[in-house]
């Protein structure tokens, strides 16, 4: 079983990325500990920027710093990231194109324990909604790092989410299929369209194995490009099956279940039905117990499916 965090994985891309080129920078928001950052700043103390407990001058600092030529990566709890500097990911970011990359760790429910304060369940929708910001949610450490060495290539504003936890592998590192901006299909079937992001695609791929032992056919669809979403990839899976299920952790508002349902129902219209999180204070408990309570499992995938045929 996997024991890396998509977190860390960012940290060993740039590690690796930073012994040939200077320009990187990387920032935190007193959190190098808890986005696994901590030996990116033992490793290049005059490549790294603590701010403290300050995401808006973080943001700000990192569009200073990209204006100035550097390729800046700040790194902040996602709950904190996607709100408290949500105007300066706007302006700074967005809308003056600068090269950098939010990293919003600790993503959706990972700070389980800790309630609503903690969690990020509105950020899809909030990025996505800032014109010129794209919005990615890797689904395991090898996605992760293919993700991240192609942002190192342009110059423009970007948001990646990650969650706290190990997650099982779906890719390996000789076999990690990776465009920028294109989804990855994970299994084709023709009675039931699944399309996931983030930490659901591991869930999503296990609820089409189950389903296959009912004589259900499931395709199952890494979307982790949420912002611009593949519409190709969106319109070539629904066409091909009776009705859609998106899977997400998050808000049921504004984010892939929605954008998914807006292209389905303007070029090829079929039932889609998202699960999410709920539109109300989530329960309190670890990311697992979350998932199991809201039916954001294989189990609780695979049931919808079911219900849905």
């Amino acid at each position: 079983m996997n024991k890396i965090p998509n977190r860390q994985a960012i940290c060993e891309t740039l590690l690796m990325q930073a012994k040939e080129d200077p320009d990187i920078i990387v920032l935190c928001s007193d959190s190098r500990g808890s986005a696994s950052l901590a030996p990116f700043a033992q490793a290049y103390p005059q490549q790294f920027v603590e701010t403290g407990i300050a995401e808006q001058n973080l943001v700000s600092i990192s569009a200073g710093l990209a204006k100035c030529g550097k390729k800046a990566f700040a790194a902040s709890p996602a709950c904190f990231l996607s709100t408290r500097s949500y105007e300066q990911a706007k302006i700074d970011c967005a809308y003056s194109d600068t090269n950098v990359t939010l990293i919003g760790i600790s993503g959706g429910v990972s700070y389980g324990a800790l309630g609503m304060s903690h969690h990020s369940a509105q950020d899809i929708a909030a990025m996505a909604a800032i014109p010129n910001m794209r919005v990615y949610l890797p689904s395991d450490r090898f996605q992760t790092k293919r993700l991240i060495e192609e942002l190192l290539k342009d110059q423009k504003p970007a948001y990646i989410r990650v969650g706290r936890n190990a997650v099982d592998d779906i890719y390996t590192e000789e076999s990690c299929p990776f465009e920028l901006n294109r989804a990855n299909v994970l299994s084709q079937g023709t009675d039931i369209a699944i399309i996931a992001c983030g930490e659901m695609v591991k869930p999503a791929l296990e609820a089409a194995e189950l389903l296959k032992k009912s004589g259900i056919s499931a395709s199952v669809t890494d979307m982790y490009c949420v912002k611009p979403l593949d519409q190709d990839a969106v319109l070539n899976v629904a066409e091909h099956a009776g009705a859609i299920i998106t899977v997400e952790e998050h808000s049921p508002y504004g984010g892939l279940g929605s954008m998914v349902s807006q292209i389905v129902a303007a070029h090829c219209p079929k039932k889609v039905i998202n699960l999410a999180l709920p539109d109300s204070p989530v329960i309190t408990g670890t990311s697992k117990e979350v998932f199991e309570y809201y039916g954001l499992t294989a189990e609780g995938i695979a049931k919808q499916a079911r219900e849905l045929i």
